[in-house]
């Protein structure tokens, strides 16, 4: 793949949707760690977290037309999340702490899980949900129910 200054390195970038660009990646950048890469006037943002990027693009409101006829940027205001985003990160409770300071809604307190991670879930204020993880220790997912498709079963 050939390198591109103006796009991410990231494999799968997240496009995420918000009423106001610049206030989103102020929020972000501040509450969770983002840095922002580039700007693009006052619709679309890149933000970059360790190797993994998300494009934060401004909302349309419902029945614009946009791109193609059936895609619509809203957020996730609906009874059940369409999607979440989940971050892998070295410190949960550091990380918890600092969100909450930022007035991010925390919807599940940081826990540890049998199959090794710490995490904490939180929704910030375009109603994305994100969850953050940290690594405890490598778990063979068979100890915990789980199938690992890429490799054969022994």
């Amino acid at each position: 793949m050939f390198a591109n200054r103006s796009m991410p390195e990231s494999v799968v970038i997240p496009e995420l949707a918000y009423r106001d660009v610049a206030e989103a990646v102020a929020w972000l950048c501040s509450a969770f760690g983002f840095k922002e890469r580039l700007r693009i006037g006052d619709h679309r943002a890149q933000l970059s977290l360790g190797t993994g990027s998300v494009i934060v693009t401004r909302q349309e409101p419902t029945g614009v037309r946009v791109e193609t006829p059936a895609l619509e940027r809203r957020s996730p205001r609906q009874p059940a999340p369409s999607h979440s985003i989940m971050v892998r990160i070295e410190d949960v409770n550091g990380h918890h702490r600092h969100a909450l300071q930022h007035g991010a809604r925390i919807v599940r307190p940081p826990a540890d899980h049998p199959f090794g991670e710490r995490q904490y879930t939180a929704e910030d204020p375009g109603g994305h949900v994100w969850t953050f993880s940290q690594t405890l220790a490598d778990v063979d997912p068979a100890t915990w129910g789980g199938t690992q498709a890429d490799r054969p079963a022994p």
